[in-house]
């Protein structure tokens, strides 16, 4: 069977497979990607490129009930949360559009001497991204539409379970306008992407997925000198030390773990309560919690391995609040486990599904150490009705973002990216189209001629 197929979790069924590259598949597009990088990437104006990337928006929303369809069969992803997702890839794209030419416009230098000199922001190359299965077309957008803006083209290799939509993401960038070559999905094994990221023609790697997977391409990146940005996981914190209406908050932590069956890098995951809210905000969020109709995970295997993991926070001394440590096939309850000991190995993980901790606090100290004790280092979330106690504890997470009174607020201007071990680089925003650019220098004195 090919490695690459659709299997409905719904039904646990392949839907359809896909033809895995072979080694010459793999050698044509990188040649593919080189020769758009030379002949359109170095050669197309901004707002040419600007007005392709609009093109693509426009595409994405004119398709969205089909594409949204294809990642419901593929992982799972509920309808209306699949639409949504079509839609945001759709913004991101025009966000580059619309604010791409600004961002790549030179900088001035105030030079100490005579003569003038500018921060010139110019494409590095050819560009190798491996996107996680959560996300199929925000992930991808957010890493294709500042690259594709500035020059860049890339070959794409996306999850085993989502070939689908990653080969309509191929056919729309082309329907769009772009050249063969500059955006190319490959249906590569990892010995095969361990090639690409060896080849001199790539100059730069980027990676959404889990942290295992970012040593491995950062090494390999690293061993061939090339430049590398990672989103990994994330165990982020969800702290609640005041509210005005603490209903409100229980709304906004409901969404934060539920969102897409809590298959989200940056997701909450821990919820840190202070003692005097604790047993109220857990019993209104077990309420909501236990009315959450959820849709299958991503695959049966995913539901097995959080089925694990609840079954080892068990076994270490954590107490089940709601919910079961069984799965259904790819389904799994919406679950919170209290009480867990100080010392648990589960403490450390990043349960990706429907499970939410939960810690009670005697203080704002207390909340931040209990908060910052992870390896990760993504996103959190502060939630006070004291706003300076809220940008104090911001500052104190460490984090690389920090979301106030807010929950779900991600948005194409808006700059991604963690620190520790949920990696390093930032997506979207005026950062996104920074990653992978060649700030050249370029100095001039008008005064002289030869």
């Amino acid at each position: 069977m090919s490695q690459y197929a659709v299997t409905n979790p719904a039904t646990n069924l392949v839907e359809e497979t896909f033809e895995s590259c072979t080694d010459q598949d793999i050698e044509n597009a990188l040649d593919a990607a080189a020769q758009a990088y030379a002949q359109w990437g170095r050669r197309t104006s901004k707002s040419e490129r600007a007005d392709l990337l609009a093109k693509v928006a426009d595409i994405y929303m004119d398709r969205q009930e089909e594409l949204a369809t294809i990642i419901n069969h593929e992982m799972g992803k509920s309808m209306e949360e699949s639409r949504g997702e079509v839609e945001f890839a759709s913004e991101i794209y025009r966000y580059y559009a619309r604010n791409g030419v600004a961002f790549l416009e030179d900088e001035p230098i105030d030079r100490v001497s005579e003569g003038s000199a500018v921060l010139r922001k110019m494409p590095i190359g050819v560009l190798m991204g491996v996107m996680p299965w959560n996300y199929p077309y925000y992930q991808v957008a957010r890493f294709a539409g500042p690259n594709l803006m500035l020059g860049n083209t890339i070959l794409l290799k996306h999850a085993s379970m989502c070939p689908k939509s990653a080969k309509v993401m191929g056919e729309i960038f082309l329907e769009a306008g772009f050249p063969v070559g500059a955006y190319t999905n490959v249906f590569a094994s990892f010995e095969q992407v361990n090639t690409i990221i060896a080849d001199p023609r790539v100059r730069g790697v980027s990676l959404t997925g889990s942290e295992r997977a970012g040593v491995k391409i950062a090494q390999e990146a690293g061993a061939n000198l090339k430049k590398v940005v990672c989103e990994l996981g994330g165990n982020d914190p969800f702290i609640v030390l005041g509210a005005e209406d603490l209903d409100d908050v229980v709304e906004a932590a409901v969404v934060g773990r539920f969102e897409n069956v809590g298959q989200v890098c940056n997701g909450a995951k821990r919820f840190i309560i202070l003692d005097s809210l604790y047993q109220e905000f857990l019993g209104k969020f077990k309420d909501a919690a236990s009315k959450v109709t959820l849709a299958p995970m991503c695959s049966l295997a995913a539901a097995e391995h959080l089925s694990a993991q609840v079954h080892h926070a068990l076994d270490e001394g954590a107490k089940l609040e709601l919910g079961s440590a069984e799965n259904d096939g790819a389904y799994f309850q919406p679950t919170i486990l209290t009480d867990i000991p100080q010392g648990a190995s589960v403490r450390y993980e990043e349960f990706f599904g429907p499970v939410a901790q939960f810690y009670s606090v005697a203080s704002e100290q207390e909340a931040v150490e209990l908060a910052n004790d992870t390896p990760y280092g993504l996103g959190s979330y502060v939630f006070s009705a004291d706003r300076e106690q809220a940008l104090r504890v911001a500052d104190a997470l460490e984090a690389g973002m920090t979301y106030i009174n807010e929950a779900g607020a991600d948005s194409a201007e808006l700059p991604f990216g963690g620190v520790k071990n949920s990696g390093f680089g930032r997506e979207m925003g005026s950062l996104g189209i920074t990653e992978f650019v060649n700030m050249k220098l370029v100095t001039s004195r008008e005064d002289r001629a030869f």
